[in-house]
C-alpha cells in the first residue's frame, strides 16, 4: 500500500472555519442589499411626498399672498386647493407611483405631510402678510406691474 500522507487536522479545520466566515459575510451582504420590501418602498414614497408638501406649503403661501394678493377666505381656499389637489398631481403625474389596487386609498395620498404643510403655510403667510402690511397701498406684485 504505500505511504499515507500526513494531514494536519488543526490547519484543515482553521481553513474550513475561514471559508465558512467568508460565506456568511457574503450572505449577510446580499441580505442587506435586498431590504427593499413593500414597507420600505412605501416609506420612501411617503418621505418624498412629505418633503414636497413642506416645500409646497411655504411656497404656496408666498405665491398666494405676494403674487396674487390673497387674504382672508380667498387665501384659505387657495390653501385648501394646494392641500388637496397638488398631492394627487405629484403622485400620479410627476412621480407616476403605482399603487396596489387592493390596498390603495385616498388617505395614502392626502395624509403624509398634512401637519408640515399647514404649519409652513401659516408661518410663510403670516410672516409675509405682516411684512407687507407696513408697505402702504401694496396688495400684490401683479397690481404693481398692471
Amino acid at each position: 500500500m504505500g505511504k499515507r500522507k500526513k494531514v494536519d487536522i488543526k490547519k484543515r479545520r482553521q481553513k474550513l472555519i475561514k471559508e465558512k466566515k467568508k460565506e456568511q459575510q457574503k450572505k449577510s451582504v446580499k441580505v442587506e442589499k435586498k431590504s427593499t420590501k413593500e414597507l420600505d418602498i412605501r416609506l420612501e414614497k411617503e418621505t418624498k411626498l412629505y418633503w414636497i408638501r413642506a416645500i409646497t406649503g411655504f411656497s404656496s403661501a408666498i405665491i398666494g399672498r405676494l403674487l396674487f394678493g390673497l387674504i382672508g377666505w380667498f387665501l384659505f381656499l387657495w390653501m385648501l386647493t394646494w392641500w388637496f389637489v397638488f398631492p394627487f398631481v405629484v403622485n400620479f403625474f410627476i412621480f407616476k407611483y403605482d399603487f396596489v389596487k387592493e390596498e390603495w386609498t385616498w388617505k395614502n395620498v392626502i395624509l403624509p405631510g398634512i401637519g408640515i404643510f399647514f404649519f409652513l403655510f401659516m408661518i410663510g403667510g403670516v410672516f409675509l402678510h405682516t411684512l407687507l402690511f407696513f408697505i402702504p397701498d401694496f396688495s400684490s406684485i401683479l397690481e404693481v406691474f398692471l
